[in-house]
Order: C-alpha cells, then structure tokens, then sequence
C-alpha cells in the first residue's frame, strides 16, 4: 500500500518542481541500531524529504529524534507507545494509527461495559510494552479499576518472568490482557495451552491476530472465546472513507503485484494506515511545493552531507505546519493531526474480534465496534459472543471456584468431626466423617460447587501447626474448631464467622464424699447451742420451782423427778411441740410466754439456716469464674492447657504474663483424663465442646462460670486467597438463612446425662447422717432408760426361762433347787419369785 500511493501519485501527476515522487524501502528487523543504520544509509544517497514508519516503537523513538535532527517529518502507521505522542519531544513524528491511550481508553471502556473490575497484564519488554502497561494501569486507575500484576514477556529471551501458571491460577481476576506482538503471542498462547491456562478458566484478550492454523485441532476447544481488539478503518464501525482513493490503490496494487494481493476483503488495517501515512506526505509536500512557488526559494531545498546526520531539510518547520494543517478523507477515515500532539484528531476506531466455532475449524468474528465518537456497540456483522467454555454468559472476570479441587483439612474434635464406622453398598465396614463440619463442608460444596478432598489432621498436630501447614500449602483450607484470634490473622486469613465461640473452665463435679455427723447443728454457731442449752436448763429449773406446789403434775413428784419434767417442758415448749401438762400459774405462764417467743424465732431461724446450708452444699465448688483462677485460688500446676490453642493464647496474655507455669496438654482426650483422674483440677474449653461433652459423653465433668474470652471460628486460607470473598459470602448467606443455626442446634443441643437440676435441691443422706446418728443414740437411751423402769420384771421373767430350763434338765433337783432359793430370797429384803417361777 506504501508502494500504491507513490504509484497513484505518479498516476495523477503529482510532481514536486515538476518530478515525480520516488521512494525507497528500508526492511527493519526490530533491531534499533540496524534500523537507525539502514535510515541513515538511505538519507546519505537519496534526496529523501519524509519517512514512512517505522513498524515497532522502539524503532520510532529512535527514528523521530533522528528525523528532528535532520528536519524531515516521520509518519508512523504502527507505532503506539503513548511517550510518542508528545509534540514538544517529537516535533517532527506523525502517525495514522490510533495511540496506546486510546486503546486503554477503549479497553476500560469495554471493561465497564461488562461489569469486569480487574485483569492481569502481560506485556513484552520494550517501549510498546511499557507504554501500553503504563497507558492502561493509568486509565484503570482513573477508572476505578485494577491491574493486579504486570507480567514482564522477555523478547531477548522469549521467556516469561517468573511461573505464569502459578502467578494466573493464584490471582483473584481470571481476564488476561496480552500486550505483544503477534509473533510473541503465538508464544505465549502456546504455554498457555500446554500449562492449561486458557479457556474456561481464563479469558484472554489479545491485542493482535495471529495465525490459528499454526495450533493443533485438539486445542481449538481451549481458544474459543478468546477476544483480540485491534485498530480498525472507518468503514468497519459506518464511518466514511475515501473509497474511490482505495479502490485506485487497489487497482494499482492488482496491477504492478497480482500475486501478492490477498483480496480487498483480507488487507490488513495497518497497509491502509500506511497508504495514508505516506498519501499525508505526498499531499503535504504538494501542498507545501505550491505554497513556496512564490517565494524565493526551492521547496526541496536540502543540504546534503556524506555524513547523515550532517544532512538537512532547509525548510522544514514551514514542512511540518503543513503536515498538521493538511485535512483529507483517507482510505481509513478523516485524516487530521493534531497542533500539540503527534496524533490525529479523530478517525480512531477499535474492532473486538471472538474467537468462535465452526464445524471443523475456528475463525475470527467481528463482534464489537467501537470509535472516539461512541462508545462500544455490536458489530454490524454479528452480534453473538460465544465467551470461553463455548458460553453465551459473559464470565465474571473473577476467579470461581466451581470445579476447582480443594484439600480440606479437618480436625477430629467431638462433635464438631467425628469419625464413626458404617456400612458401605458392597457391605464393606468403611469410615465416615459425621458431625457440624462434614455437614457444613457438604453445605458449601453444594452451593459453591468445589469438589473436596478432605484431609483427616494427625491427632498429635497443634492448632498453631495447623496454621502453618496452610502456609506451607499442607492444605488449601482447615475448616474446624479454630478460633480466630490477631496472633493467627498476622499469617493467615479467615472467613466469616461460622460459629461463635467463648472458653468456659470445666471441672470435675463436686461429690462431697466428706461424711459431716453434725452437719444439722450447723444452722447455729457452738456458742449459740451452749447458751441454749443454759436456757433450756434455766427455764426448767424456773417451772419446777414456779409450778411445783400448784400443778397437779409436778407436786406429787420427787425433786429429782420434778426437774425432769420441768425440763422436758421448757425443751418441748423451745422446740415448739410443748409438753403432756401445762403451766397452771400466772408466773408460770407468762415463763412460758417467754418460751414461746424464744421457739418463734429459734425455730425460723434454724429452718431458714438449715435450708441455706443444705443449698450451699449441693452448689459447692472450689471456683466460680475466671477471676478465681487469676487470683489463684487454683495452684497454677493443677490447671491444664492445651498446647498450641487459643486457650494457651488467652491464658499466657491474661493469667500468667507469659509464664508457661500450666499443666501442659496435648489433646482433649488427655484433657478429660486428667480431669478424671485427678491429675489437675480444672482447664479451658470452648463453650460448645464443653456443653457438649459434659451433657453427653463425660456426666461426672461440669463447666464453672460464665463463658470469656469471647471470640469465633472461622474458615483457615491463605493470605489473599483468590476464593476468600466467594467462601465469606457463601457463610454469611448461610448464616442468614438459620442454615448454622439448625445445624448447631442438631449437633450440640442434645443431654444424654441425668438431669441434675429436678435434684439438686433434695438432700443427700450424708448431709443429715449426723441427725439420724443422733436420733439413734436418743432411740438407744430411751431403750436402756426402759430397761432400767422394768429391769424387775424383766429379772423375773428371765429368772422364770431359767429355772424351766433346769427342771427339764435336771427333774430330781428340783425340791432341793426349790427349798435354795426360796431360803435365799427370804433372806434378802427383796419379793421371793412364787413357787410357779420354778416349776
């Protein structure tokens, strides 16, 4: 097409001081000292008045300060590195291509269009990779918009910078911007292929076609869905070209090189960015030839030195005022420059080609248009994309983890995981995961469609190693009883809540094996009991010398026996049953008075006393909250803690300072031992395991207190981990729901062990042995005190057993036996048995 348009001109007769306009071609190889050799060489041995090109932008920075120097302008149909569109640097550079920031423009644009928020760059190492990396991080930004990470494309190399596999699959963004040449994206899509980086997961937008013929069928699959957005002409998006200028370039090209014409439909944007870069300067330099006609001098007026960059256009500022006032309709839309920068004014469009099936190949289709006077709209061609995994749903531009495997680690801790034995179809004995995490595992995977592989952690491993087996890639994730805490957060992230949590003590149960036999004299203090005792006796004493000569049931009665009674009157009437006679005496009943308003309040308040008492010790402990245990009432030794917890965590910053002065534990099992076997009298455990645990599995364990250290469990991932909004939504959603909640009350609302609260209340026989002991040694008295009123008749009776005995023993001795004892009983003052007693 360059060639064309110096042979049209020659064709309508556009001569400069009546010759015709040559050319010559330089063939670069993106080499820049090559190209500024070749230049110069061309410059030294030909009246050359203006260049077209060159193709790469690190050619045309060194190619436009070359131009500057010499004074003859530099029309670039390829070149976009934005730092070349800076007048006051390159005063003397052009060019018909739209820059780098016009296509970050429309980039961003296409990004909002989908609702996309961020990509990763990948981009060659030169200034059309650099310029085009800083003109799209600057747009984003000013957008709202991110590039998480700029990968660096050697070309020296051919290399990518780094493990792109690893640096794609760890992003949070799945859209790919490639930033190269097309012989470098043909590269970078083949490792792409082979490290399967591309379509589904990815999609890739390309800023150049290359070739799909040179990738092999199997891969085809893998492409589609791949979007390259390319500069594009006017005619493409319905804006007017000189189409009679492209059809005579046409014609020329099909007459002077059949052979390598590929058709009016497959030219390549760039050849008519070229025809018109060099038709700007055939027109320019008419244009600026007619203008000088009339003044003194030659247009072509140059100083030619066998040293290039000794040689000179004379005339060349008046040259380049000329080349930005020049306005014309070219082949690929208005053509216009602008007086502050090296761009033109307008005819900038961008074409969005899709990658999309065919029957037995797959083919570029345009699909989007776009232009500096409108914004993205559908191709007037076709209007379907068909997005990566062969999709009509535009992707999300976020890492999803549908399909993607996860290892889960869990941790066996009752009843949270709990291993259990089943039988499978094929009536095989496998194991089982039940419990709050296997379901909530079998929760998420179904709305977030992962697939789990679930990792059983090693009984012996810490929770603090836990979390450095995440780090260490041991696991993508731990879903568990871990608790989140800001030591943990420091190395890992963690999801939202999935169940709130707080450290309650658990304890042995007070069994109060300590047998008290006077437990029921408690209610009073001793000094009480002796002064009652001292009433008691008073009192007694009082009504028998009040009562003693007027009550009929006192005066017939020996002293001795008198006092007794009056005793037992005082006793009875304290006691509030009173006794088998009455004060018959008006100073005795007001005593008596008296004695009832002592029993009012004795009585009250030895029930109230009695009844506290009691309560106390069935609620009995050595401690009743956390500050017992800060203040010690604990030896520091006798408290177990788990190592490597958050519990350890809480005791070391709250307790101790730091001192590891604890009883050491290595797993809850050896928790619940050491407990029951008296090793250590109390420890820390999270409230749901220890409702859990004493309510069901270990009834002789309790919790003491109320709960502290109030905190969470939460899912364990990696620092920035491309999942961890997708999994914090998914729980709160859950959360939301009650899902949790009917999930906690499944697993931990459940009581296997006896009630104790409906008997709390009711008093155990130690607590009352001593009063019963007490009853039966009065029990034991009152019997000898019987004995002793009857001890006469008991005598006789059991003489009488006797003496049957003998006389059936021995039947001769009975006369003699006879005549003994009654000689003996008559010699003593007491009554003689009857003859029958014997006999």
């Amino acid at each position: 097409m360059f060639k064309a348009a110096i042979l049209l001109s020659q064709k309508y007769n556009l001569t400069i001081e009546g010759q015709s306009i040559g050319w010559q071609t330089v063939e670069t190889d993106g080499n820049v000292i090559n190209t500024l050799s070749s230049t110069c060489r061309a410059i030294s041995t030909s009246n050359i008045v203006g260049i077209v090109g060159p193709i790469l932008s690190r050619e045309a920075h060194v190619i436009a300060n070359f131009a500057k120097t010499i004074g003859i302008p530099v029309i670039s149909y390829s070149a976009t590195d934005p730092d070349l569109s800076d007048r006051n640097i390159y005063p003397a550079f052009y060019r018909t291509i739209p820059s780098d920031n016009t296509a970050a423009l429309s980039i961003t644009k296409l990004f909002i269009r989908f609702n996309w928020t961020s990509c990763i760059i990948i981009y060659q190492n030169d200034a059309f990779g650099f310029g085009g990396e800083k003109a799209l991080t600057r747009m984003f930004h000013n957008k709202g918009l991110i590039v998480i990470k700029s990968i660096i494309f050697d070309i020296t190399t051919r290399q990518i910078q780094g493990n792109l596999k690893n640096e794609l699959i760890s992003s949070s963004t799945r859209l790919i911007i490639l930033w190269t040449e097309s012989i470098y994206t043909s590269l970078i899509l083949q490792y792409a292929l082979d490290y399967d980086i591309l379509g589904p997961k990815f999609t890739w937008i390309l800023l150049s076609n290359i070739p799909l013929n040179s990738f092999d069928q199997n891969s085809y699959q893998k492409l589609i869905g791949i979007l390259t957005i390319e500069p594009t002409i006017g005619d493409i998006v319905n804006t007017p070209i000189n189409s009679t200028l492209l059809d005579a370039a046409y014609n020329i090209w099909k007459q002077y090189e059949p052979e390598s014409f590929p058709g009016s439909n497959k030219v390549n944007y760039h050849a008519l960015f070229a025809f018109d870069a060099t038709w700007s300067l055939i027109q320019s330099l008419e244009q600026f030839c007619s203008l000088t006609n009339t003044r003194s001098f030659s247009c072509v007026s140059i100083f030619n030195s066998s040293f290039c960059f000794d040689h000179r256009f004379l005339h060349a500022n008046i040259f380049f005022d000329t080349i930005i006032n020049m306005t014309f309709l070219g082949v690929s839309g208005p053509i216009q420059f602008n007086l502050n920068v090296t761009d033109r004014i307008n005819g900038n469009f961008y074409l969005i080609q899709n990658i999309q099936p065919y029957e037995n190949h797959i083919d570029y289709v345009p699909v989007l248009e776009w232009s500096d006077l409108d914004d993205w709209k559908s191709s007037s061609q076709r209007t379907i994309i068909i997005w990566p995994g062969n999709t009509l749903v535009p992707p999300t531009g976020r890492a999803c983890i549908s399909g993607t495997r996860l290892r889960i680690g869990v941790i066996e801790s009752t009843p949270f995981t709990m291993i259990t034995n089943v039988i499978d179809k094929c009536g095989q004995n496998t194991t089982k995961l039940i419990g709050f995490i296997p379901d909530l595992i079998d929760l998420l995977q179904e709305k977030m469609k992962f697939i789990p592989q679930i990792l059983v952690a090693s009984l012996n491993q810490t929770y603090t190693e836990l979390i450095r087996a995440v780090i260490n890639d041991d696991y993508d994730i731990i879903i568990g009883d871990v608790t989140i805490t800001a030591s943990r957060r420091k190395q890992v992230s963690f999801s939202n809540s999935i169940f709130d949590n707080s450290l309650r003590i658990i304890m042995r149960k007070n069994t109060n094996d300590n047998v008290d036999l006077l437990s029921f004299l408690k209610p009073f203090s001793f000094s009480l009991w002796i002064l009652l005792f001292i009433t008691s006796i008073y009192a007694g004493v009082l009504i028998c010398l009040l009562e003693r000569q007027e009550n009929e049931a006192l005066h017939e009665r020996s002293i001795i026996s008198s006092i007794a009674m009056s005793l037992w009157y005082s006793i009875g009437t304290i006691m509030g049953y009173g006794a088998d006679f009455h004060a018959s005496t008006a100073a005795g009943r007001l005593l008596t008075l008296g004695l009832y308003f002592l029993s009012l309040v004795l009585v009250a308040t030895y029930t109230a006393n009695l009844a506290s008492d009691l309560t106390i010790s069935k609620s009995k402990a050595i401690i009743s909250s956390i500050d017992d245990i800060k203040n010690g009432k604990i030896p520091f030794h006798r408290i177990g803690v788990r190592i490597g917890s958050a519990s350890e965590e809480y005791y070391l910053r709250e307790i101790s300072s730091g001192n590891r002065n604890y009883y050491p534990l290595k797993s809850r099992q050896e928790l619940y031992e050491s407990l029951l076997n008296d090793i250590i009298d109390a420890s820390f455990l999270d409230t749901g395991v220890g409702e859990y645990i004493t309510n069901t599995i270990y009834c002789n364990l309790t919790l003491v207190g109320t709960d502290f250290d109030k905190g969470a469990f939460g899912v364990v991932f990696p620092k920035q981990w491309i999942y961890g909004q997708e999994f914090d939504v998914s729980i709160l959603s859950l959360r939301e729901s009650g899902v949790l909640d009917d999930l906690k009350r499944k697993w931990f609302q459940t009581n296997s062990c006896p009630d104790l609260s409906v008997t709390s209340t009711s008093a155990a026989i130690e607590t009352m042995s001593g009063l019963f002991l007490t009853f039966a040694m009065i029990s034991i008295l009152s019997l000898l005190l019987f004995a002793w009123k009857r001890r006469f008749i008991i005598r006789n009776y059991l003489w009488k057993r006797l003496c049957r005995k003998i006389s059936l023993t021995f039947p001769n001795t009975s006369t003699i036996r006879r005549s003994t004892e009654i000689s003996k009983y008559s010699e003593s003052s007491k009554p003689v048995p009857s003859a029958e007693a014997c006999f």
